[in-house]
């Protein structure tokens, strides 16, 4: 009888409505332990196109409104997302980077050419300064990607007392002269940027060897404590993190981890961000929920150097890569963003709260007009993205207590295997439940049951983010095409919650 049953939901029979599958999910709020870091919903900024210069600084004489050089557009729309942490100044750039030449008077700052990103140059106006207090008028934790690359010990060790130091040491003191009395609290620590590749094309040994001895001797200054992590895999090299972890373990803090949902690397092959057919679209949230077995296995080696979990896995990059929009530099890597990208974000971070345990921090790349942005702007213009929005529904996550649970849902074949057509993650805190769920399918709406029995809820108030189109997206001419809104079509009736989930939706639903 029970088999029947389970059948019946999967296949929708029973269920009355026309177009319909039925979705069962059962939270176990007894069975949740681990905290969720506030940190998975981190963000990225890099020097790289727009991102900086036009995206969230313009100077203080530019015509766009701005506080102290800073687009006052973009610095609301950041402090609404209540951003935990931004990493910065790389990416690739990071191991090219050299800080001295981003502090004092701006006007006497040296140039320098961007290599990897475009070839242009770089007048070094958006430095440590601009930076770090752009951390603190957001409120957020700032994390320092270290030149391990074309840069030195001596120079990275500096930077930290340059930057936390409140003793009268040599940094400490030229910091005071450019203008900054209290050193600034810095956390996050990153020494290099893909050591593999951009950042000096290592060997894993010999990058566990480089970590070492940058981490001797970048450190804590008086009552600053650095959190140091370590340049970790791309992707699917699991002998990387092998390697880490059996020759450095016990001098880091944490691991970093950079995941892409990339169709094909090379210029031109990585698909449309706005014009894709029905199988890209599957394809794309396939190799965005690919991830999951990735980070299985790079935990599992985790786990066997470090069964007490002492190391942090940290996802500092990730996100979508499609082809630069057509007529812009394609070093710039700007793109634009659908309700397809809405959907990677969403099960992207449905997937993290799930490995609270193990993951400390995420940051999808990047914040403004560069790769899957939370921001795009054009001049004086701005406007969200579907992925910005994504991160604002899902606030409510951050340093909640992740919920295990059990979805029984119909599936489809995507880069072959089963998939899930609604993803659904739980949390809580301060007696507040949240469930974030997401419909993939392009043509079904689903008939979800919650079971809830024994929680007591008596509130439920939801929001939810959809389109008409898989390919919608927010332009400077409509900034208001995807946006959410509110959710009411649910019914909460003795400890059973039953919601009619749309179509390629998002919803968040909050029960008290």
């Amino acid at each position: 009888m029970k088999k029947i049953f389970l059948l019946s939901l999967i296949l929708g029979i029973g269920s009355g409505v026309s177009g319909q599958e039925r979705v069962s999910v059962k939270l176990h709020p007894e069975q949740a332990q681990y905290t969720i870091s506030k940190h998975i919903y981190g963000q990225f900024a890099e020097h790289l196109g727009a991102c900086i210069y036009g995206g969230i600084w313009v100077g203080e004489n530019s015509p766009i409104p701005n506080t102290s050089g800073y687009r006052n557009d973009v610095l609301e729309a950041l402090k609404k997302l209540q951003i935990p942490v931004l990493r910065w100044p790389g990416g690739c750039f990071a191991d090219e980077y050299h800080w001295i030449d981003g502090i004092g008077s701006r006007d006497k700052r040296p140039k320098m050419v961007n290599n990897n990103w475009g070839g242009v140059v770089e007048d070094n106006s958006f430095g440590t300064h601009e930076f770090l207090n752009l951390c603190e008028m957001l409120g957020c934790e700032p994390y320092i990607s270290g030149n391990a690359g074309s840069g030195t010990v001596e120079e990275l060790a500096k930077w930290v007392e340059y930057m936390t130091s409140e003793g009268d040491s040599p940094m400490a003191n030229l910091r005071r002269q450019n203008g900054r009395e209290q050193a600034w609290k810095v956390k996050y620590l990153g020494v290099g940027n893909e050591s593999w590749g951009c950042g000096g094309d290592m060997l894993p040994d010999y990058y566990a060897d480089v970590f070492r001895r940058y981490a001797v001797y970048c450190r804590n200054f008086d009552t600053n404590r650095l959190f140091k992590i370590a340049s970790g895999a791309s992707d699917y090299d699991y002998n990387w993190t092998e390697v880490l972890m059996k020759k450095a373990k016990d001098k880091m803090n944490g691991l970093s981890l950079h995941y892409y949902t990339i169709k094909e690397w090379g210029e031109g092959k990585k698909g449309a961000a706005t014009q894709f057919t029905e199988e890209e679209y599957y394809w794309t949230l396939g190799k965005a929920l690919e991830i999951e077995e990735v980070l299985q296995k790079h935990i599992a080696i985790m786990d066997k150097y470090d069964p007490d979990k002492k190391v942090g896995l940290m996802v500092d990059e990730w996100g979508t890569w499609f082809n630069v929009e057509e007529g812009t530099n394609p070093g710039f890597l700007y793109q634009q963003n659908t309700m397809r990208d809405a959907m990677v974000a969403a099960l992207t971070l449905n997937t993290f709260n799930k490995y609270a345990d193990r993951i400390h921090m995420a940051n999808i790349a990047q914040i403004v007009n560069v790769l899957q942005s939370m921001i795009l702007t054009k001049e004086d213009k701005m406007l969200l993205t579907p992925t910005y929005h994504v991160f604002e529904m899902y606030r409510v996550h951050q340093d909640a207590k992740h919920i295990p649970l059990e979805t029984v849902s119909d599936t489809k074949v995507i880069r072959e295997r089963n998939i899930q057509t609604v993803n659904v993650s739980a949390s809580q805190k301060d007696n507040v439940i949240n469930i974030s769920l997401t419909n993939i399918d392009l043509k079904s709406d689903k008939k979800v049951r919650i079971d809830l029995s024994g929680m007591n809820i008596r509130q439920v108030t939801g929001r939810i983010l959809k389109a008409g189109q898989m390919n919608a997206h927010n332009t400077f001419e409509h900034p208001d095409a995807v946006k959410p809104d509110k959710f009411t079509d649910f019914i909460l009736t003795d400890g059973l919650l039953d919601i009619e989930l749309p179509t390629k939706s998002i919803v968040v639903m909050e029960l008290r």
